[in-house]
């Protein structure tokens, strides 16, 4: 299981965000503590915040009251609703959340069932609740609860248990879904310093990003559009703004993390895996066929972008190894677009054999969230998981935790 724990200052945006998957029908409430829950399931996330400032007072210190998390169990993991509330309560219970208000929701909505709570760090005297070492502990409650439960753990698991990401198949419908379910955990797993060595390695799973800019009432605006495609490449369904999946996959989100990662490329020398494959595929090839073959058995893709007459404009390399999207240019002049013109430009049949079996090893994934925790707030992650959809960017989510000037009459009693 692992936990994603997010903290911020927008309680309105966490609760809108958890009931637009409950009116969608993705995700439903499981229960409450200290909060109105209602018997149909439905919510007013209005009414929801009054009874979540019953219990803060009316001045503060903590500027980044909200707390948010998800449990994202294993795929394989078969549980019953009851179980699921079960594991939150505990969850919160040990962290030191017991008796805070939070609310459990279930989700439904990438391919398999997690839970996400909201909650306060704020406590009924106006303290911080205890965050020393919360995510240590929180690992160690995860591993306790995996154990109670018997769950597959979150790391530590053979190849055959990792997580994968499945292509888009058009023929299979709720498109809008499918692409949820990879351009998040794709957007934080793989490395790549541009707009288009992030579309290369989109497309192999039948994915197009494009690139809208433009003003609006005088101010500059930048977006990026997602849409499927068929197995011929072609365009299919409308079109989806990213802030359908979240800040994290916008252009904003995208641009923050290429800074990022273009960084961790240089440090760790993610390319010297990708420039040696390429290298020896090249030297040893007779054929374009062939180069896509010795590089297929290395664990890399090669995108050739051909125009109308067939000369090769670019070329990007997708290494599933080191999850490192390179261009050619970024191997050296030998390996750019120009290059392999010369060697396999022309009107020739394209080969794109999508690798179809990519995973994403829990292990990479749990320390890549763990880091990604500790800068919660840079605007990759928001505060919401890595493995589901964030909410929308509508004003409505710029609202931050409201001050309570007085104490106003509950509508209700509170439910325990």
């Amino acid at each position: 299981m692992v936990a994603k724990i997010n903290i911020g200052s927008n309680l309105y945006g966490a609760l809108a965000y958890n009931q637009e998957k409950v009116d969608e029908g993705l995700g439903k409430i499981l229960g409450s503590n200290l909060v109105f829950e209602p018997a149909d399931g439905q919510f007013n996330v209005s009414e929801c915040i009054e009874d979540f400032m019953q219990f803060v007072p009316a001045h503060f210190r903590t500027e980044k009251p909200v707390f948010h998390v998800s449990l994202n169990p294993h795929p394989d993991d078969r549980l019953t609703d009851d179980q699921l509330a079960d594991i939150g309560r505990e969850y919160m219970e040990k962290l030191g959340y017991g008796n805070q208000p939070y609310l459990i929701f279930k989700h439904e909505d990438i391919g398999r069932e997690h839970i996400h709570i909201v909650s306060l760090r704020v406590d009924s005297e106006g303290k911080k609740i205890d965050s020393y070492k919360e995510h240590e502990r929180s690992k160690e409650i995860t591993e306790h609860l995996e154990r109670k439960y018997n769950l597959n753990p979150a790391e530590g698991q053979k190849r055959s248990e990792q997580w994968e990401l499945t292509p888009v198949d058009v023929a299979k419908g709720d498109l809008k879904k499918q692409i949820a379910a990879v351009i998040k955990p794709l957007a934080s797993m793989y490395h790549f310093q541009s707009i288009g060595e992030y579309k290369a390695v989109l497309s192999l799973y039948n994915i197009n990003v494009e690139e809208l800019k433009g003003e609006v009432k005088g101010k500059p605006y930048r977006g990026l559009l997602y849409s499927a495609m068929d197995s011929e490449g072609n365009k299919v369904g409308n079109p989806l703004k990213s802030s359908i999946f979240g800040k994290s996959v916008g252009y904003d989100g995208l641009e923050k993390r290429m800074a990022k990662t273009a960084e961790r490329i240089k440090i760790k020398n993610l390319k010297a895996h990708t420039l040696k494959a390429v290298s020896e595929a090249k030297q040893g090839s007779q054929n374009e066929s062939e180069f896509r073959a010795k590089l297929r058995q290395q664990g890399i893709d090669v995108l050739f972008r051909r125009n109308d007459e067939g000369r090769i404009y670019g070329a990007t390399f997708i290494d599933h190894t080191t999850r490192t999207v390179l261009n050619g240019s970024r191997l050296g002049k030998e390996y750019s677009a120009n290059v392999f013109n010369d060697l396999y430009g022309g009107n020739q049949q394209q080969v794109q054999e999508p690798i179809q079996d990519t995973r994403l090893s829990d292990a990479y994934k749990a320390n890549t969230q763990q880091e990604n925790n500790l800068s919660a707030d840079n605007g990759l992650g928001g505060i919401f998981s890595i493995l589901s959809p964030e909410p929308e960017n509508h004003p409505k989510d710029e609202i931050p935790l409201p001050r309570r000037k007085k104490k106003k009459k509950r509508r209700y009693g509170r439910q325990m």
